[in-house]
This record gives structure tokens, C-alpha cells and sequence, in this order.
């Protein structure tokens, strides 16, 4: 049964292919637009984490290549040179609204032991001083993550270590499809049936697809918190779903925290 709630701290994550578009060209316009719908939360009293795909995709655009590079060494440097332009779109983006933003780059060591805590405090003090703090796995050192990591699990994992209220997963689908290919609005159980739906991205700046947002979501209901699958091109979405998540794409309905 649905009730009013009041989400306040918001976890969203921005996939790569939201900055790719046609012609292998950056969609500055969109990350704006986006930008300026976090803005306005965070405005409103809303605490916003950004979980930020993108790196290697712009890298790969300065570099003026189409094809995603498979020796290690070149992805790593790829990522190198996209991660500080990544962040300078981010910071013209928000200084335009009068927000400040800052960059933590992370691995899934980052998650265990006292480094889980120090990555908690950081975040925790960001919000108080009313900062969005982006997020992106540290593909310039990471081996494993690049070659068989995402930012969608890794977002989920983001939303225990700041107990947030809501995940947001944005991409360029409206949600997970059924089999006649329209949105399911709402998912209590992840089961098999829903599992089959998924099928891998195609993309060639990317990594993930359906299959690692159904993951990720799984993560965070099993933790209690409620996780949307949203398209991130739609005009407005951010501000629609952080209002009422069951209003746009799939939501994932969390067991009880």
C-alpha cells in the first residue's frame, strides 16, 4: 500500500550513456538540465549523492574514438583523461545554481574495514555543508573493476554506507520492460521471472545493462531502501521520482529497513 514520505536523502546514479550521444558527442545540455533538477532539491532541504558514470565515455570522446579500448593500460589512461573533464562539466554545471560539488573516487576496498567509516564521515560531512558529492569507481587504478565492475552496484552499496531514503537509477530505458515492452511500474520480489526480463547493454561506451540495475536494486531493497529505474533523458524526471517514485519508470519496492 502506497504512503506519503518524505525521501530526504537521495542517492542517484547517472549512467555513461546519458553523456554519450549521437556522433559519439557529449550531451552537456542534458548533464545541466540534470544538474539544475538536483539543485533545486537540495534547495528544497534534500541531501543528493551522485553516483557518476562517465569517465571513460568522455575520455574516450577527446580521444575522438569509437570503439571502448580492451588493453588495460590504454582503458586506465582513457579514464584518466575524462575523469577531471567529467568533473569540470559537473562544477560548471552546479556553480550555476549556487552549489558546490566535490569528487570521491572509490574501489570496492573502500568498503570494508575503518576506509567503509572514513568514506561514511566524508559523505556525511559533504551533506552537511549542503555539497553534492559525486561518486565514480577509480578506473585510472582499478584492474577487476574496470574489466568486470559498474556503477550500479556500486551505487547501491553507496546508499547503505549513507543510509539513504532512495535510490535513483538513471539511463537512456523508461524502466524494465515486460515482454510486450512496456514499463512495469512497480516490482515487489525480484524472482526469476523478473530477473529474465533483463538483457545486457550493446553499448559500446558502457558497461551493465538491465541486468546490473535489477542487481543493484535487489542490493538496496534487501537493506530497506526503495530503488527506481528511471530515463534519465525524460525532462523533469529527477525532481518527478524524488516527489513520488511510483510516478515514472520501474520502482523496486524495499522489505522493511
Amino acid at each position: 500500500m502506497r504512503s506519503p514520505r518524505n525521501y530526504k536523502r537521495i542517492v542517484i546514479k547517472i549512467g555513461a550513456s546519458i553523456f554519450a550521444g549521437d556522433k559519439h558527442k557529449i550531451d552537456t545540455a542534458l548533464i545541466h538540465d540534470i544538474s539544475c533538477q538536483i539543485s533545486a532539491l537540495v534547495k528544497q532541504g534534500k541531501e543528493v549523492v551522485v553516483v557518476s558514470s562517465g569517465a571513460i565515455a568522455i575520455g574516450m570522446s577527446i580521444l575522438k574514438t569509437t570503439s571502448r579500448p580492451k588493453e588495460l593500460a590504454y582503458l586506465q589512461a582513457t579514464a584518466a583523461i575524462g575523469q577531471h573533464e567529467l568533473m569540470h562539466i559537473y562544477k560548471l554545471a552546479f556553480n550555476k545554481h549556487g552549489i558546490n560539488c566535490a569528487q570521491l573516487l572509490l574501489t570496492w576496498d573502500d568498503f570494508s574495514d575503518r576506509r567503509y567509516l572514513n568514506a561514511k564521515h566524508t559523505l556525511n560531512t559533504l551533506l552537511e555543508l549542503k555539497c553534492v558529492p559525486i561518486i565514480n569507481e577509480n578506473d585510472t587504478v582499478a584492474t577487476e573493476e574496470i574489466k568486470f565492475g559498474d556503477n550500479d552496484k556500486l551505487s547501491a552499496l553507496v546508499s547503505i554506507l549513507v543510509d539513504a531514503d532512495l535510490l535513483i537509477i538513471l539511463s537512456d530505458v523508461d524502466g524494465l520492460l515486460d515482454k510486450d515492452k512496456k514499463v512495469i511500474r512497480s516490482v515487489g520480489r525480484i524472482t526469476p521471472a523478473i530477473k529474465s526480463l533483463a538483457c545486457p547493454t550493446s553499448k559500446k561506451k558502457c558497461v551493465g545493462g538491465m541486468i546490473t540495475k535489477i542487481q543493484a536494486a535487489s542490493i538496496a531493497v534487501d537493506s530497506g531502501i526503495p530503488c527506481v529505474i528511471a530515463n534519465g533523458g525524460k525532462k523533469g524526471i529527477i525532481s518527478r521520482v524524488a516527489l513520488d517514485p511510483y510516478s515514472r519508470g520501474t520502482i523496486f519496492i524495499p522489505k522493511k529497513k
